[in-house]
């Protein structure tokens, strides 16, 4: 794919706009309303397929391309959606066979959006042609700067059609049943498969072979859906148009450093939902979207100020929204768009937040749209082109993630939860990080920028990865492996060999055995006393004069009494950790900045519910927001005098910072 997009122009501002739920007359006061609030661009058409293709007919693209122009007008740029994700009622009536299959072997039904099988091809027929026609019609347009394809991937189809695609997949990438079966170990309770007819698709708990391979299939099938609409879509484009797709951070559903591999740029969609905003929790939601591509990214859809779909559906704090705005921008967002502008009069999402409420006047949120507006009119061209440049990576792997939900062996232990444990003590010091692919590691050629690797429950692996690791290791990087590393091989069956797998020696420790926990158990440091909670593992070590016991667990069940739980080892020039415990919070903190101190990372110390972001301008200067989480005032000082290019106020000591207040300084430079 083309990757020119590493750098933005701007840091635009905007939001999910329908104008076909409304006729034309509504529209110039929108635009209005739109300017005054200092919005630079607007996503639509992404649920708009009857609208643009009424009866399977001609296109109706007149009132489409009418938006677009009054929106440029009024400096307002567009970024247009394929409507794949919502198949009109006339199609499905033609092809009744679109509807997608439930686990239950039930059809969905139309008018709930994601409701057609993504590999049908009377489905990828009409999705190619309404893509195809949306280039030809907006392709050129100027004013069109991006692309979404689809919203937000998330079904999964169990039709028969799906089963034989998903049979043929294994036959392709395996080649014979013989080695299937000795993959899978179908011997055990008499699995083993004659021919490939007999393979099902997993329902519920099943062999953990074929359940990961159902997971590869179903990103297999999104890409090359995806794929489809790029290489219909693609001919028409200018040069510096750019393509991407919305995901949700975490979803589970497939792979989506795959998917982004197609795309010129990664966006997804943030809600808080019900409660209020986590910044130590919510900054690896970014950092995991930015990890895709490894550049800047989108925030194509943030709540304005409530949803309407958790059992409470609170408004977040005045000032709040504007600070979990800065939070994207600060983690290297490059635009935040609020979902939506105007609420609709009917639908499923009347009650969903707005920005402008069904009488076209604005709500209350308005002004915060508009104060964000003014400070990136002011602090735009200083952002523009900046990029965030960490020293520590956290390596995501969705294989391991899958494996570990289908074999909790505790409850309570999550994948998602035990990496964000590793990365608020990092959030906590203002340590920038970046959350890359683990299977990406073996042709990934910056790794040696990284100070420190962390592996959090990296438990499956496959030799290609192991080898990647160990030369990092070796050539003088940090290594931080956990709890549930290097059990499984690349098709989710036990490796022949003790944890962590082929990064034993580099560990110089294994993993003699391992216990879910009813209760805590004491952990002892050099440096720390605390708890293991949930999971423990009893280390040995196989380097008896390089390994050095960093804590040991205390009486407990008598499996763990006195056992190794916390280790490090010189392997090479570098230094792998195996932390054996699910620490307690206060101890991962003091064991991470431990680690953090031993590689020379740079941390930084801000008083409680205080953030310093950094974002790096080509130059090599540094810009520097600055976010009060914190409902209070809080203040923070700079240990050198600063510019704030919000107030245009320049600061010798201290900063005082309102209720989710922000600053966006630089270092003023002695004439």
């Amino acid at each position: 794919m083309r990757n020119h997009f590493k750098s933005a122009s701007r840091i635009h501002i905007g939001a999910s706009y329908y104008p076909e739920h409304w006729d034309e007359e509504y529209w110039p006061e929108d635009i209005r309303l739109m300017k005054d609030t200092g919005l630079t661009v607007v996503r639509m058409g992404e649920f708009a397929w009857s609208s643009m293709d009424p009866d399977a007919g001609e296109f109706y693209f007149d009132w489409l391309e009418k938006a677009i122009s009054m929106l440029a007008s009024a400096g307002i740029q567009t970024v247009l959606g394929t409507p794949t994700a919502a198949p009109p009622t006339w199609l499905v009536q033609q092809y009744p066979d679109i509807l997608a299959v439930t686990e239950l072997g039930q059809r969905v039904q139309v008018g709930n959006r994601c409701h057609s099988c993504v590999p049908s091809p009377d489905f990828r027929a009409a999705a190619a042609r309404i893509v195809s026609a949306m280039g030809e019609a907006f392709g050129s347009n100027p004013n069109v700067i991006g692309w979404q394809f689809d919203n937000e991937f998330n079904r999964v189809c169990y039709c028969e059609r799906c089963q034989k695609l998903f049979q043929d997949y294994l036959l392709r990438k395996y080649g014979s049943l013989d080695a299937l079966n000795q993959h899978w170990s179908t011997r055990y309770w008499s699995q083993t498969y004659t021919d490939w007819e007999q393979i099902p698709i997993p329902i519920g708990p099943h062999n953990p072979g074929l359940m990961l391979e159902f997971k590869h299939f179903t990103t297999e099938n999104y890409r090359s859906f995806q794929r489809l609409q790029i290489d219909n879509l693609k001919p028409y484009l200018a040069e510096n148009v750019w393509m991407t797709h919305n995901f949700m951070q975490w979803f589970r559903g497939y792979d989506h450093y795959i998917l982004s591999e197609d795309l010129d740029i990664a966006s997804w969609d943030w809600y808080v939902g019900m409660g209020h905003h986590d910044y130590l929790s919510s900054g690896v939601l970014h950092d995991l979207i930015r990890g895709f591509k490894n550049q800047n990214f989108w925030l194509i859809e943030t709540q304005p100020a409530s949803v309407n779909w958790k059992p409470i559906n609170n408004t977040l704090n005045k000032g709040e929204t504007r600070a979990m705005a800065w939070h994207a921008i600060g983690h290297g967002a490059d635009a935040i768009l609020y979902w939506q502008w105007r609420s609709a009069l009917g639908g499923q999402e009347q009650l969903h937040g707005t920005i402008v409420d069904q009488s076209s006047q604005p709500r209350p949120f308005y002004g915060e749209v508009q104060q964000l507006g003014r400070d990136l009119s002011a602090t735009s061209d200083l952002l523009a082109g900046s990029e965030i440049k960490a020293s520590v990576a956290m390596l995501n792997d969705y294989d391991s993630l899958w494996a570990i939900d289908w074999q909790k062996h505790h409850r309570d232990f999550d994948y998602v939860e035990h990496f964000t444990h590793y990365y608020r003590p990092l959030a906590l010091l203002n340590v920038p990080v970046d959350v890359i692919s683990a299977k990406g590691v073996k042709h990934n050629k910056n790794l040696k920028n990284y100070r420190i690797i962390i592996a959090p429950a990296l438990w499956l692996q496959d030799e290609d990865t192991a080898a990647a690791l160990t030369e990092y290791v070796s050539r003088g990087g940090h290594l931080v492996l956990t709890i549930r590393s290097g059990m499984k091989d690349e098709f989710n069956a036990l490796l022949p060999k003790r944890q962590p797998g082929n990064l034993r020696q580099i560990a110089g420790v294994e993993v003699e055995d391992y216990y879910a926990l009813q209760e805590p158990v004491p952990v002892i440091g050099n440096f720390f006393e605390g708890q293991s909670n949930l999971w423990a593992e009893r280390l040995i070590k196989i380097d008896r004069k390089k390994a050095i016991t960093m804590a040991k667990y205390g009486k407990s069940n008598g499996w763990l009494d006195d056992q190794i739980a916390v280790s490090v080892h010189r392997y090479g020039n570098g230094l792998v950790y195996y932390v054996g415990a699910y620490l307690d919070v206060e101890s991962q903190q003091i064991l991470m900045e431990r680690i953090l101190k031993t590689a020379a990372v740079t941390t930084i110390k801000t008083p409680l519910g205080i953030e310093l972001c950094v974002r790096q301008q080509p130059g090599g200067d540094n810009v520097y927001v600055v976010i009060n989480h914190k409902p209070d005032r809080n203040k923070l000082r700079m240990p050198w005098p600063v510019y704030d290019h919000i107030t245009s106020i320049e600061h010798r000591a201290d900063i005082d910072l309102d209720a989710y207040g922000v600053a966006v300084l630089t270092v003023v430079k002695d004439e």
